[in-house]
């Protein structure tokens, strides 16, 4: 009986900081369950994240370690995805230098995901190249793994569209052997942070940390946006940008207790401590097991290391691999040595 070849999924994110709850709902919670049907590639993009980051590296190395230690608390199995750093698999920089050539700056200044972090980097006035090139570098990650799937939100819909781009540019110039990629789109927008006013962002400081202490959890639960014109538990209240009932939405599992305890609110009589309380114990039922599996793998980092030395390894198997097959649909694997 032939063996049926899994399709392949790359995904990663940038360790720039603790991962949080918008990470979990947005990717995490979705990575643990496609493990088991799919060849996941997991990255940590170090790379990518100085970009902006470059005046400090010690920022990303520094949260290597955390980043990982948040993928397997959740439940990312190593045996199952293989989790790599970006910087260490060399064959990454060299297709995108590759890819370099084959897009040009006005494509680069069309991309709407582009135009969109520069305005929030405020990068107008001094644009790194790097941060500026950076699609083409997300797109060498992509297929040099020759990933099927890629799980993006809609706002990254973009950058996949440049990647299938340059996908059909280089099979077209040269031979085809590299493979377009469709987007996995999340079902779930990404969460309000704790503010009300942003998105949950670890530079923004409105995020609860899937590290985070039960004490930590309860202080940021409680002083969660919620409705300003409720004032009294008698008053009635507003379901529309209350992030209390928006994380509700997002985790509880009891959804008629939610619906419920949304008319009581709308109508009066249900106090926002109430609510905030029932949500707090709603998140303390996820992150329990989540601290358990991380302070077991505190006990032991440097099994945490190896795991993420055997990935680097398992990664650049794949890496070499293709990289062999571009020179070569190139025609400049010089003498057969690569």
């Amino acid at each position: 009986m032939e063996k049926q070849t899994k399709k392949t999924i790359l995904t990663g994110d940038r360790p720039t900081g603790p991962l949080h709850l918008g990470h979990y709902v947005g990717s995490l919670k979705s990575r643990v369950e496609l493990q088991d049907s799919y060849n996941q590639f997991i990255i940590i993009a170090d790379l990518q994240a100085l970009t902006d980051n470059a005046d400090n590296p010690k920022k990303i190395s520094d949260n290597i370690m955390g980043v990982v230690l948040d993928y397997l608390s959740v439940g990312i199995d190593p045996k199952k995805s293989t989790i790599f750093i970006q910087s260490m698999i060399p064959e990454l920089a060299e297709l995108t230098m590759y890819f370099l050539n084959l897009v040009t700056v006005a494509r680069l200044q069309r991309n709407p995901t582009v135009k969109e972090e520069i305005k929030q980097k405020d990068f107008t006035e001094s644009l790194p190249v790097g941060f500026f090139t950076y699609p083409i570098s997300q797109a060498a990650d992509i297929t040099l793994f020759k990933a099927d799937l890629v799980p993006t939100g809609e706002d990254q819909l973009p950058m996949i569209e440049q990647t299938n781009e340059i996908v059909r540019k280089f099979n077209r110039l040269y031979h085809p052997v590299l493979v377009e990629a469709e987007c996995l789109v999340s079902q779930t927008g990404r969460l309000t942070g704790i503010d009300g006013k942003n998105k949950m962002s670890k530079s923004l400081g409105n995020a609860i940390y899937l590290s985070d202490t039960p004490k930590k959890v309860e202080k940021k639960v409680m002083s969660m946006y919620t409705d300003p014109g409720h004032l009294r538990v008698e008053d009635p209240g507003k379901i529309a940008g209350n992030t209390v009932f928006e994380y509700l939405d997002a985790f509880a599992t009891d959804k008629e207790t939610v619906e419920k305890m949304k008319k009581d609110y709308k109508k009066g009589g249900l106090g926002d401590v109430v609510v905030k309380k029932y949500l707090l114990n709603v998140l303390e039922e996820l992150l329990t097991p989540i601290r358990k599996r991380r302070a077991e793998y505190e006990k032991d980092l440097d099994k945490v290391e190896k795991i993420i030395k055997q990935g680097n390894a398992r990664a650049q198997e794949v890496a070499k691999q293709t990289i062999h097959e571009v020179r070569e649909a190139m025609g400049i694997n010089y003498f057969g040595e690569n």
